[in-house]
């Protein structure tokens, strides 16, 4: 958005609802009541298999299609997706990182049929566009997982898309470097603009040193450099991260990028306040954390975002529905337009108290970057798991606090007595549910979909990408090929995993530091070493997650306690079938199995792993699932032999690591 000057009143920011689900038609609709609702942006979720690489048929993609966002297969998607909507007049952000080349492709190509339908200047149109492709991998493989490629080859992916918008698509964002899942994957504000900023580091040396951009044009590259943050309820504190953040952005880009535009240094960020910290337990209360999380990056003018998407107060139950969404949207309106909020300069200036944790924020900041940079940048601090170590050092820390009650979350650990919800009411459908059918649909039409398209010209555009992927040049044009022709997302993301191959990133679980000095703890290592005194052996728990869900925050805090409480820990990482989930428990001779899963796909994919060891004749072992698993599916799932079903109320992990002692001790026949 354009910054007014400090005489005039502010312009609201963007507003924005995270949306998409089930197909192209149904995103379609849902974006268009949105926008008509007042909505100034579309943000785009796609689903798990089009975030990695996968047609809807893949074996991976069993349970996923259309959960957690949209699926876009191919251009007659991304066509669908956008129907009656004129790109050239949109500001459209697609929360999209591994194939992110790939699906501004999609989106670049139906902007040139939309003018060429319309007789328009081709070129014109797509000096228009406006909006961001996220197109950070380096948080992928922090904290997100929806990562394909190793770390090069996915930043010389980056590097191509900047390096062709720049030249061809000006004012689009094209990546959006998005410190908001390190938040949720346990940075603290220091580590949060720390790690942002070293990932920044690296992509603008990498896009300066590929020669593919003018040095002076660089200043156009910083200009068009977006941040996605996360906002948590300590809003004095997010609001000074923000102050930080602005104020190293500009430093960085003027001494190191010799940047002389201060209006080109400016720190444009979008922002989504913190899903992740929204509680299953009395779910009203966070409509007050959502707003307060809100206030954290609207209030100071100087470090104010310039688009916001609220998630809804439902999100730790399930997919919200569309009036869930619009009371998010609803809150931003009003603050927006009924508050005095954007009449004034920034309120903060001049503070001291302000100001000193500002300056506290950017020192800490300053060394973490210095010491990462040591390292050999962001890239090398990903391969060697020092930063995921760190993030999941911190986020045991945090968890800590909350057990032993030092930091109150209010009606889970605190102030839990409450009167039954209205909101929850009994007949009340409290989320959106996807039909199974959509998967089915899915597999048909892209099937159909092949027999449609020239096949010789789908595989000609995929040779040529193969080919050029070999080389240094650009990829983006050869990919715009490959839409145009009809090639699917996981036939794209096939040829180059051809040529680039895949990546495991590190856990980052062996190095997280230890817990000690909890009573608790200690009572239950305890109970460890006798039962395997009992047993005769080593007791091993496997945390497995199965299927293209990445969030593996939970998985590793599962992981690290198990470890602290004394279990052997089998944990192999994310994005596994329930066939590798079994081989791997019967190999380590695992007592129990602990699945996770935050996508809505727990009904397909955890009944296989049950029934995959039964099969394998270890039927004894007890599998445990934890994630956002409504009551109904719950149940379902206990029906089909799951021992036990955790869910965001079950907070406490150590209480959790006693109770699967009782279950091996119950399963092994021991008192």
């Amino acid at each position: 958005m354009p910054y007014p000057t400090d005489r005039e009143r502010d312009r609201p920011w963007v507003m924005r609802t995270y949306a998409g689900h089930s197909s192209a038609a149904a995103s379609n609709e849902l974006y268009r009541r949105n926008l008509a609702k007042g909505q100034t942006g579309l943000s785009v979720a796609f689903d798990l298999p089009t975030q990695t690489g996968y047609d809807p048929d893949h074996q991976l993609s069993r349970g996923e299609v259309g959960k957690v966002g949209v699926p876009v297969s191919h251009i007659g998607d991304m066509r669908r997706l956008f129907d009656g909507i004129p790109l050239a007049e949109a500001n459209t952000s697609m929360t999209i990182n591994a194939p992110a080349m790939w699906l501004l492709a999609l989106y670049v190509s139906v902007a040139r049929e939309q003018a060429e339908a319309e007789g328009r200047d081709v070129d014109e149109v797509l000096a228009k566009l406006t909006g961001t492709t996220q197109n950070d991998i380096i948080k992928e493989y922090l904290s997100r997982g929806t990562y394909i490629f190793p770390p090069g080859p996915s930043l010389r992916l980056i590097t191509d898309v900047i390096a062709w918008t720049v030249h061809h698509v000006p004012k689009w964002n094209p990546i959006n470097i998005c410190s908001y899942h390190l938040q949720e994957a346990g940075a603290t504000p220091t580590q949060e603009v720390a790690y942002a900023l070293c990932t920044a580091i690296a992509v603008l040396d990498a896009v300066r040193d590929s020669g593919q951009v003018d040095e002076a044009d660089m200043g156009k590259v910083v200009a068009r450099i977006s941040f996605f943050v996360n906002a948590g309820v300590r809003f004095v504190e997010e609001m000074s991260k923000m102050r930080a953040f602005t104020a190293l952005w500009d430093e960085i880009t003027r001494d190191r990028y010799g940047v002389t535009d201060p209006k080109a240094r400016r720190l444009r960020y979008g922002v989504q306040v913190n899903s992740l910290g929204l509680t299953e337990a009395q779910p009203e209360n966070n409509v007050q954390r959502i707003v307060l999380e809100m206030l954290a990056v609207s209030l100071s003018r100087g470090a104010r975002a310039r688009a916001i998407q609220l998630p809804a107060w439902n999100e730790a139950l399930g997919l919200p529905r569309p009036w869930d969404q619009q009371w998010a949207l609803r809150m931003q309106q009003v603050l927006a337009f009924e508050t005095d909020l954007l009449e004034y300069e920034d309120i903060f200036d001049g503070s001291h108290v302000i100001q000193a944790k500002v300056d506290e924020i950017m020192a800490g900041a300053r060394e973490e970057i210095a010491r990462v940079q040591d390292l050999g940048g962001a890239v090398a601090a990903v391969e060697s798991g020092y930063m995921k170590s760190q993030l999941v050092a911190s986020l045991a820390e945090y968890r800590r606090e909350m057990e032993n009650g030092e930091r109150v979350l209010v009606g889970v650990n605190k102030f839990e007595t409450t009167e039954p919800s209205p909101l929850q009411a009994e007949g009340a459908k409290a989320i959106e549910t996807i039909d199974p059918a959509v998967e089915k649909a899915a597999v048909t039409a892209i099937e159909e979909w092949r027999t449609q398209r020239d096949n010789d010209a789908v595989e000609r555009s995929l040779a040529t990408l193969k080919e050029r992927a070999q080389t240094a040049e650009n990829l983006f044009e050869a990919t715009v090929d490959c839409a145009r022709a009809g090639v699917t997302t996981g036939e794209w993301a096939g040829a180059l995993r051809e040529v680039f191959g895949e990546y495991r990133a590190p856990t980052g679980v062996s190095a997280a530091a230890a817990g000690g000095g909890d009573p608790a703890l200690e009572r239950v290592r305890e109970r460890v070493r006798e039962t395997e005194a009992e047993l005769g052996e080593r007791l091993r728990i496997l945390v497995g997650k199965p299927g293209l869900d990445g969030h593996s925050n939970g998985a590793e805090q599962v992981a690290v306690r198990a470890r602290d409480a004394g279990f052997e820990v089998v944990y192999q990482g994310i994005r596994l079938t329930p066939e590798q989930i079994v081989a791997a428990a019967v190999q380590e001779g695992v007592h129990v199995v602990g699945l996770s899963v935050l996508s809505g796909s727990h009904l397909e994919v955890v009944p296989h792993v049950v029934d995959g060891l039964r099969a394998a004749g270890a039927g004894d072992v007890p599998v445990i699932v934890g994630g956002i698993i409504p009551p109904d599916d719950a149940a379902l799932l206990t029906e089909r032999g799951i021992a036990r079903v955790f869910t965001p109320k079950d907070y406490e992990l150590t209480g959790i690591m006693d109770g699967i002692v009782s279950l091996i001790r119950e399963r092994h026949g021991l008192s």
